[in-house]
């Protein structure tokens, strides 16, 4: 008997971990506009005023959020080409 609920417990986890790794079209919708907002300032350069290690730092941060991003295996058809220029321009 106790087997049996050791290997329920293992399977309700298991289950858990799936359903929480589930993402929502409105979701799916919220990261593609998050990307475009990195993409945006990318494009738009180092604000004035920002120190230029700050600003490296910034690209750094924002190019691996994209990379990161991208490789997510939940696309459909969303555009990428903004997004993979970025990464490839501020590399």
């Amino acid at each position: 008997m106790k087997r049996l609920e050791v290997l329920f417990n293992s399977y309700q986890s298991k289950k858990e971990k799936e359903m929480s790794d589930e993402i929502t079209k409105e979701e799916i919708a919220q990261n593609y506009t998050a990307m475009g907002h990195s993409v945006d300032l990318l494009n738009e350069g180092k604000p004035e005023g920002m120190e230029d290690d700050e600003w490296t730092d910034t690209v750094s941060r924002n190019v691996e959020h994209l990379q990161l991003m991208v490789a997510k295996d939940y696309w459909t058809n969303e555009d990428m080409a903004a997004v993979n220029k970025a990464i490839a321009d501020n590399k």
